[in-house]
């Protein structure tokens, strides 16, 4: 199968080494620093173009992935959607509402394979843990994403990457409407000290209700020297209580001994194979397609508006 890739940065090589380990072929990359483009294509023995209509103008591809920065979204899925191609986007789809919205419209009317970096959803451990959860739904849900600010200048700009929330905190997020539900309301504070780089917010602390009846709080910090926590926990009136994040499950059971779980899969490369195997045909469809990915996206979307104006944000 033969890719093109839009964007040159650090996820973007990434998914060119799990493509090019599972048999694909990434023959094209487009990025608008001439240099990146050419050290990645270098790597995967494609071709470089500084952008997405030069690259599949010169190339015949089966489908393309568009890994460009939160703030880049929107022209490469255009161009993309307009000649009808299969289409992978890492999160976030973008900075604001209006752009997503607009491109889902776009997918929805191009009817094509789509795919997202929402790479927890594919792992077993997760599977597991919603079968656990149909049994026996989760009143209280408590996630966090505790990390340090990542390299990328554009990180720290609200504009630019649309701020922890939006960018990390949405795969837990994502795992809370999976797990737990449909949210129906957020409320959240941020704060963010005046010697910090940028205008985001260092730290964010949320409370949420889902539609199902369910509470829960979030807490999102970029404070800390290195990555030391992005999960959700969950409690059901019976008992039960589950860790869930992408290196392990734990299950808690009263009267039980915990079960610790780790991935029988690697979530990078299992998203990845899904969205080949999809474009393929060797199945329907993937499990994150774009208007799914559209609904967390929203959710973070919501937290951040909350977080600016102080307010309650209903759904």
């Amino acid at each position: 199968m033969r890719i093109a890739m839009v964007g040159a940065g650090g996820v973007a090589a990434r998914h060119v080494r799990v493509l090019t380990g599972l048999g694909a072929r990434v023959v094209a990359v487009a990025d608008a620093v001439a240099e990146a483009a050419r050290r990645l294509a270098a790597d995967c023995g494609g071709s470089a173009y500084p952008d997405v209509d030069a690259a599949l103008d010169a190339q015949e591809v089966d489908a393309v992935y568009v890994c460009v920065p939160p703030f880049a979204h929107g022209t490469a899925e255009r161009a993309v959607l307009g000649r009808g191609l299969p289409l992978f986007v890492e999160k976030p789809l973008s900075v604001d509402r209006d752009t997503a919205e607009a491109l889902a419209e776009e997918v929805e009317r191009a009817g094509v394979v789509t795919g997202t970096g929402y790479h927890w959803r594919c792992l077993d451990t997760v599977e597991r843990a919603a079968r656990l959860l149909a049994d026996s739904p989760a009143r209280l849900a408590v996630g966090s994403w505790l990390d340090k600010v990542p390299p990328p200048a554009w990180w720290t700009s609200r504009d630019r990457s649309g701020g922890q929330v939006v960018e990390q905190l949405t795969h837990v997020l994502d795992l809370a409407r999976l797990l737990v539900g449909e949210l129906d309301e957020v409320w959240a504070a941020g704060s963010r000290a005046e010697s910090s780089p940028g205008d985001v917010d260092d730290v964010t602390a949320v409370a949420a209700r889902f539609r199902g009846g369910a509470v829960g709080t979030l807490a999102a910090s970029a404070l800390l020297p290195a990555k030391r926590r992005a999960e959700l926990e969950t409690v059901s009136a019976d008992g039960l209580r589950l860790e869930v994040s992408e290196q392990r499950l734990v299950i808690e059971r009263p009267g039980a001994d915990p079960e610790v779980l780790t991935p029988a899969v690697n979530g990078h490369e299992a998203v990845d194979r899904e969205f080949l195997d999809a474009v393929a045909g060797r199945r329907a469809g993937t499990r994150m397609p774009y208007g799914e990915a559209l609904r967390t996206h929203l959710a973070g979307l919501a937290v951040a508006e909350s977080a600016a104006s102080g307010k309650p944000v209903t759904l």
